[in-house]
């Protein structure tokens, strides 16, 4: 069966109220080069009543206070580094109805996706070339009464944590909201830079050890209680209280590398972008709203045998330890004190070797908030395509005890392994 949608002309939509010009600049962070592309997620709702007039008449007043997201990404700037021109054109919107109902594509709760991913994102008109434009939505609207939100959204301007907020805030307009709860800052130049010998050392390279791979969709849940079982184990064993974080990351972890079976004597990696906002206390303002990116990826290395043979709490140590690690390490990076090797975690190349294992939490970026006057999401899609191998730990849908994980990371021959070994998660 085709699941095509049928979609009207992209249409820009302005913010309500005048807004400033000029040029606002962005933050280190913003513009290292493994940023720059669109982050692409689909909200499911089960119900809403014109769902696209509600949204559209939204956007354009969350623009107010939103300005830059009305402007455009350039680097036709004196110093030509990427800035945002406030232009005021505002973002394209995108309208479409589908003719069948979210069951029919199972409420879009697998990966790869039983209908076509870009059946549900907006795009530019076919006769505008990508001229900066750095968010895009578009609202589906299913026979069952059901809609979707699809957005594009340029990793330069957000985080997970600040398009959540910007997200939530379109939602809190729709509901009739004078302004949204969380004001929106920008101050990126309030962010720290490194010196310049040591942002060269972060910018896209590529490395000896990257092969292109196709990788694999797999998506499961975990039983919370599976996941509470570990933890009390753990604690047991350790006389520590881990997270569920450091649970299920340890176990995916060593459930990949053991898939892999990567070369004796050779190590393998851990990566994953841990909040500094807490960390900035002194440079962002206290009552909170930044936006922008203000996340460190963190890298754990150890020997792929430890890995795949070492107790659970052996490697649930490793990454505790990587995160108390955490506000000095900040530090460290800003005053540009290179031997730590933070320059190395910040490098795309370590991001694209198979031996790494990419993971994001993202339980509690905010994206369940975006309640737009029907409820909370039924569940949250966010896409994963590309060379890039990722581990998504999320919410289950609505309703449900436990935690979903969205795989992105092995190639076809080892797939079943994987799989195999994530049994033992679910069973704990």
């Amino acid at each position: 069966m085709s699941f095509a949608v049928s979609k009207k002309p992209p249409v820009l939509v302005a913010p309500a109220a005048a807004t400033p010009s000029g040029y606002l600049p962005l933050s280190y962070f913003d513009r290292l080069p493994a940023q720059n592309f669109f982050i692409e997620t689909i909200f499911v709702y089960r119900h809403g009543v014109e769902p696209a007039r509600a949204v559209r008449e939204a956007v354009a007043r969350v623009l107010v206070p939103y300005y830059p997201l009305a402007g455009r990404l350039t680097t036709d700037t004196d110093d030509g580094k990427m800035h945002v021109a406030c232009t005021g054109d505002g973002l394209w919107f995108v309208e479409a109805s589908a003719g069948f109902g979210l069951e029919e594509v199972d409420f879009l709760e697998r990966q790869p996706l039983k209908m076509p991913k870009d059946e549900l994102l907006p795009s530019l008109p076919s006769e505008i070339v990508d001229n900066g434009v750095p968010f895009m939505i578009q609202v589906t609207e299913f026979k069952c009464g059901g809609f979707t939100i699809g957005f594009k959204s340029s990793h330069v301007m957000f985080d997970g944590i600040g398009a959540a907020q910007f997200k939530t805030a379109i939602g809190e307009m729709a509901r009739g909201l004078a302004e949204p709860t969380t004001r929106p800052v920008w101050c990126r130049d309030a962010i720290p830079s490194p010196p310049e010998d040591l942002q060269n050392e972060t910018q896209l390279t590529h490395s000896a050890e990257f092969t292109a791979h196709q990788f694999e969709h797999y998506t499961t849940d975990v039983p919370l209680d599976a996941v509470n079982r570990l933890q009390e184990e753990l604690q047991r064993e350790t006389g520590q209280r881990c997270s569920v974080f450091d649970v299920v990351t340890a176990k995916l972890w060593q459930c990949r590398t053991r898939a892999i079976g990567p070369a004796p004597g050779s190590d393998v990696t851990l990566s994953f972008p841990a909040n500094i906002r807490g960390e900035l206390r002194e440079e962002l303002p206290s009552e909170g709203g930044y936006y922008g990116n203000c996340t460190m990826p963190f890298v754990v290395k150890a020997p792929g045998a430890k890995v795949a043979s070492a107790p659970l709490s052996e490697i649930v140590t490793l990454i505790m330890e990587a995160k108390r690690s955490l506000p000095a390490k900040v530090r460290r990076f800003l005053k540009g004190e290179k031997e730590h090797g933070s320059a190395d975690d910040l490098s795309t190349t370590t991001m694209l070797t198979y031996g790494t294992t990419n993971l994001t939490d993202m339980r509690r970026v905010g994206l369940s908030d975006a309640d737009y006057g029907w409820g909370a999401p039924a569940h949250v899609v966010p896409l994963v395509y590309g060379p890039i191998n990722l581990c998504l730990i999320l919410n289950s849908p609505l309703g449900k005890k436990h935690i979903r994980l969205l795989t992105h990371c092995v190639a076809k021959e080892h797939l079943q392994a994987f799989v195999d070994e994530l049994k033992s998660l679910q069973a704990s």
